[in-house]
């Protein structure tokens, strides 16, 4: 008998989740069988989870194949419709042990999706992290208070819910002991982080612990925050904390003010520069990255053209520019749209400024000294999160110092 095949879509928590599958899987002795953990976060996710159902199906054709993930939570008729699905489950049921127990003995419904609204507690303690040899990822949080006019991800997530404090620092421990060097915190919105524990702790009370608990740790990371949310600790950390890696990726979305109010956003432009202008105050070396949608719905060429400022403004380096895809059930979708044409070309110029921005980062760190986590033999990242390509090959998952003598398109060059 063959053991599961997992292929997923979408964010690095998912990726944690299928590492929770994969064990989960085990331990209910499945075979034969395809699991797709799909993605929600844009229309052209959900085509691209159909797709490669559909290709899976080809390559596998007597095997079991389950769909989950926030597509299967969001739309479980659209997959249940499909004929090479035999399953949908939700992303709930997927992280429990019984779920996948019934379906390897067959004795489950074909459509198992029930209200993600109602669960109240994360799955964290199903697995140490997951990762590549030099960094593991960790949940800490999952779901979304939020409802921002574009986006079903709370839909497909839930309402936001934390991992206490101290599982996530033992899990970090036993990270630490197998040999990590760099471990990542990771959620759906990592600012909300406590809200729901007692004493309502915050972002920066858990980093700073996470810290002073774990001092063997050598580089923590925060994958993605929402920078209005920024509390005082979190602020102390990146101004007095080394071992806080120096890079931020924002939740800006746009630089219009108004179009931030009908995304329903919680910050105005001048509140992401000022964030911006604080933290590189007290981290000089800091380097932002931001998501940024282009074309959303009532965008006018001077509204988007605000974008293009925030992005010289706030001095962001790493863009992930996401065209606007109406996602039905939000209110965003009934809204009056912008022409398919304009939304690819702002999205267009959108990454031009970003490629010009990795440009001129890039530069400007020729000649500098770093440490770089080695991800393979001969590259290896920045606490910028740079890529650094080498001469000469180093020990995977190490911490190597590094001269940068050069730069290539995308990546530093060292010997």
């Amino acid at each position: 008998m063959n053991a599961p095949v997992f292929h997923t879509l979408g964010c690095r928590l998912n990726a944690y989740e299928t590492e929770a599958m994969r064990k989960l899987t085990e331990g209910a002795g499945l075979t034969d069988t395809v699991v797709v953990n799909t993605c929600a976060v844009t229309a052209e996710a959900v085509r691209k989870a159909r797709q490669d159902i559909r290709r899976l199906r080809r390559e596998n054709p007597g095997a079991r194949l389950v769909v989950t993930g926030c597509a299967a939570q969001t739309e479980p008729a659209t997959f249940a419709a499909m004929p090479e699905v035999d399953q949908v489950i939700g992303n709930a049921e997927k992280m429990a042990p019984e779920t996948w127990g019934r379906i390897a003995i067959g004795e489950t419904e074909p459509v198992v999706v029930d209200d993600i609204m109602s669960v109240t507690e994360t799955a964290s303690h199903l697995i140490d992290g997951f990762g590549t040899r030099s960094r593991a990822y960790v949940q800490i949080q999952n779901g979304c208070d939020h409802r921002c006019t574009f986006c079903i991800i709370p839909y497909g997530r839930g309402n936001s819910r934390s991992v206490p404090a101290g599982v996530v620092v033992d899990q970090i421990k036993r990270l630490v002991d197998s040999g990590f060097n760099e471990v990542v915190l990771t959620g759906v919105d990592l600012t909300s982080w406590g809200a729901d524990l007692p004493g309502t702790p915050r972002l920066g009370d858990l980093v700073m612990r996470i810290l002073r608990l774990v001092p063997d740790l050598p580089r923590l990371r925060i994958s993605s925050i929402d920078s209005i949310e920024a509390d005082e600790n979190l602020m102390k950390a990146i101004a007095t904390e080394p071992r806080l890696m120096p890079h931020l990726h924002l939740s800006l979305q746009h630089g219009d003010d108004l179009i931030l109010k009908r995304m329903k956003r919680r910050h105005l432009s001048d509140d992401a520069v000022a964030f911006c202008e604080e933290a590189r105050r007290l981290r000089p070396d800091i380097v932002f990255g931001a998501d940024i949608i282009a074309g959303f719905p009532t965008e006018t060429e001077a509204m988007f053209d605000n974008s293009l400022r925030l992005v010289q403004e706030c001095r962001l380096t790493w863009l992930h520019v996401f065209p606007y895809s109406p996602r039905p059930g939000t209110p965003a979708a009934r809204m009056p749209q912008v022409d398919g044409r304009s939304i690819k070309a702002r999205a267009a110029r959108l990454r031009a400024a970003g490629e010009a921005a990795v440009a001129a980062h890039l530069k400007s760190q020729v000649g500098q000294r770093h440490d770089v986590l080695m991800e393979s033999p001969a590259m290896g990242r920045t606490p910028q999160f740079t890529e650094v390509r080498f001469a000469r090959e180093r020990p995977e998952g190490s911490l190597q110092p590094a001269l940068i003598i050069g730069h290539g398109p995308g990546h530093l060059i060292s010997d």
